[in-house]
């Protein structure tokens, strides 16, 4: 009897006795698969643990032992074995985020996960084509397909889970925005809805502007009319574009090209936001066909070929 209520003092001193901390705040990372006597081992040696071994009973016992929750865990201050028990099963992790922007391309968007400390880079290795066969999507180019906005990960985490994450919220958005779309646009389906907005997204970064710009190329699209959209032809460019355009790009022919081919092209060019999504499925009426940059971040929008020709001296020649 003597021995036992010394013992159980001695494990109810050890549960709700704390230990200093090394650093104030202090991190530490539970990778995937380590276990409880793992990271009872891995904070003995930080100085966080004293008695490893008991914690690590303590944790069976108490059922928890199987409970662990990688990722990567701040302590504020020190804390009871009990405590940093109910922490570490809880999955009380801190939180990484990673952004991907309005008008990025998939390849800006990889850039951004392989940079993100923390991740899982289980795509880095893997082509365009492999990533949306491992999301369940084999006959869909990734290019457009994934929303643009923060998210927020714990550590260990694939970055598969955030592209599978973001590509869900781009569907669920263009689902939305198709249904409650203006009547009688000239889309065949929701993914060429996609694509206008993608160029809508590229060509002015004034959410103002946006129906305006959706309004000029709804116009061309209905006339058989030219796109002769700049930034696809970039996008066609690919890698071999130095910054600056040319007009012999403007005469190379791609996919992309829509000064040499008719209606949209055949994916989308970046990752569109939602505003532009709006404007593709809710465009300003206008009678406008041609639009020039101001110069001040702005657009001057015309009717008539003669409008548009005094609109361009106005801008562009004179300022050069």
């Amino acid at each position: 009897m003597v021995v036992a209520i010394t013992g159980g003092g001695w494990i109810a001193h050890y549960l709700t006795t704390t230990t200093p901390l090394p650093t104030t705040p202090f991190e530490f990372n539970v990778k995937p698969g380590t276990t409880m006597r793992g990271v009872a081992q891995q904070l003995a040696q930080e100085g966080v643990v004293a008695q490893p071994l008991l914690f690590t009973w303590m944790a069976r016992l108490s059922g928890k032992g199987s409970a662990l929750k990688a990722g990567n865990y701040e302590l504020e201050a020190a804390l009871t074995p009990w405590d940093l028990l109910q922490k570490l099963t809880k999955g009380d992790v801190t939180l990484s985020e990673v952004k991907f922007i309005e008008g990025w391309t998939f390849q800006q968007m990889r850039q951004a996960l392989d940079r993100a400390p923390g991740l899982q880079h289980e795509t880095q290795a893997l082509s365009p084509e492999e990533i949306m066969v491992r999301l369940g999507f084999p006959d869909q180019h990734p290019e457009g397909r994934f929303f643009p906005d923060t998210y927020f990960f714990s550590s260990g985490m694939s970055d598969l889970g955030i592209l599978a994450r973001a590509h869900k919220l781009m569907q669920a958005q263009l689902d939305s925005a198709w249904r409650e779309r203006a009547p009688n646009l000239p889309y065949a389906t929701p993914d060429e809805a996609l694509i206008m907005a993608s160029i809508i997204e590229k060509e002015t970064g004034q959410a103002i502007e946006r129906p305006m710009i959706a309004g000029v190329f709804i116009n061309r699209l209905r006339i058989g009319m030219l796109l002769q959209t700049d930034p696809t032809v970039i996008y066609g460019l690919g890698e071999s574009f130095d910054g600056n355009l040319r007009r012999r790009d403007l005469l190379t022919d791609t996919p992309y090209n829509t000064y040499t081919r008719a209606g949209l092209p055949p994916t989308p060019i970046a990752m569109p936001g939602l505003g532009a999504l709006q404007a593709a499925l809710h465009p300003a009426q206008t009678q406008a066909l041609y639009f020039v940059a101001r110069g001040n971040g702005l657009h001057q929008f015309s009717s008539t070929l003669a409008q548009h020709n005094q609109a361009v001296n106005r801008y562009q020649r004179n300022q050069k």
